[in-house]
């Protein structure tokens, strides 16, 4: 059953037909008897129910035929207008065996009917008359035109599926081709870097020197790098699957700013609640890159992240009392770009700027409704 909204053309369509119908029964030879104007009811609610035609396609044929047949009944010889309409609407909907099986018991009940009538007919003329009412060709040409047009849209389905398999086969492939990009570019360097790190720690603790503290944040460094590495060419080569970080590991963040020397602090206020991956993602996000544009441009010497939890979402503010001013706002890089499309993505606001007390200030609302 179509579940098509019932618009204004539909209304227009199924009044045009029921006035039709009410004009010809009115203009026509007078029936024998006097059935007054409730008479011509048939006539309209056959050409009203029109309008249904493409919500309730079925349902519009049997009551179509339905005041067909009783209008004929009733000595109104006007032809099955509506019923040809609720025909072409069945069959375009896919319903051709319950037109048939409608259409066929009308051909067969059509004689009965006009032989019941007031007027009084011969078997054959009975079997002319109806077939004045509901002409064989016609029913056939209005199925056949839904049918058409049925075909017509199928394919034109079909033709959209099929450019958005091939669109997606594109983006699969892109995606495998970074991937490679990423693993023969990339993964060299930073193994050597994380080697070379190890080795350096592991000789200066066998000495019995202290290990810089510089030197331990490149090892941890180098460590991370590699796993966001491996979840990267993951997440590429396969895009179903969720980013292994989330909002729970935020402190591991905050760790590793304080191990590079930047007094980080951590404070969640609200009740916990249950996270979408996207959300949990995000927020992890922009916690780490908020952190690293504080390490690398702010000259920052304290960082504060807070986190705020409420019943429709989760807000994430990272203050820094970097060098930041407002008379010198810090050009928009690719970092808070980033930011900005993943909190765009579900539903919420990013505000990112200089403080008035110095330093900068990077604020996100993650809506929980729209990313469950």
């Amino acid at each position: 059953m179509s579940r098509a909204r019932i618009g204004a053309g539909d209304w227009v369509i199924a009044v045009g037909v029921a006035a039709t119908l009410v004009a010809t029964g009115l203009s026509g030879q007078p029936p024998p008897t006097d059935i007054g104007l409730l008479g011509y009811v048939p006539l309209a609610a056959g050409g009203l129910a029109l309008a249904a035609r493409r919500r309730m396609p079925v349902a519009v044929l049997v009551v179509t035929g339905l005041c067909t047949l009783v209008h004929q009944l009733l000595g109104l010889d006007v032809p099955a207008v509506a019923y040809l309409f609720a025909v072409y609407a069945a069959v375009r909907a896919g319903h051709r065996i319950a037109t048939i099986a409608v259409s066929v018991g009308m051909l067969a009940a059509l004689p009965l009917v006009i032989l019941a009538s007031p007027q009084p007919a011969e078997v054959g003329e009975a079997f002319l008359r109806s077939r004045d009412v509901l002409e064989l060709a016609w029913l056939i040409a209005a199925g056949a035109a839904g049918e058409a047009l049925r075909q017509a849209e199928r394919r034109a389905d079909e033709a959209e599926r099929t450019r958005e398999e091939v669109a997606r086969r594109r983006a699969d492939e892109e995606r495998l081709h970074i991937a490679r990009e990423l693993h023969d570019s990339l993964t060299h360097q930073i193994s050597v870097i994380k080697v070379q790190a190890e080795v350096a720690v592991h000789l200066a603790r066998k000495r019995g020197e202290e290990v810089p503290d510089a030197l331990l944040a490149i090892r941890e460094a180098g460590r991370e790098a590699a796993r966001e590495l491996r979840a990267t060419l993951e997440a590429l080569r396969d895009d179903e699957r969720s980013s292994p970080h989330g909002i729970d590991e935020v402190p591991d963040l905050l760790r590793r700013a304080r191990a590079a020397g930047l007094r980080a602090t951590l404070t969640i206020e609200g009740r916990r609640v249950e996270l979408p991956s996207t959300v949990q993602s995000a927020a992890y996000r922009i916690v780490q890159e908020a952190l690293t544009n504080v390490a690398r441009h702010a000259a920052a010497t304290t960082a504060s992240v807070h986190i705020e939890y409420s019943a429709d979402a989760v807000e994430v503010r990272i203050d820094d009392d970097g060098k930041a001013t407002v008379d010198s706002a810090p050009a928009a890089g690719v970092g808070l770009l980033g930011m900005r499309e993943r909190v765009t993505a579900l539903g919420g606001q990013l505000r990112a700027e200089p403080r008035a007390e110095g330093g900068f200030t990077v604020a996100a609302r993650l809506p929980l409704e729209r990313a469950a």
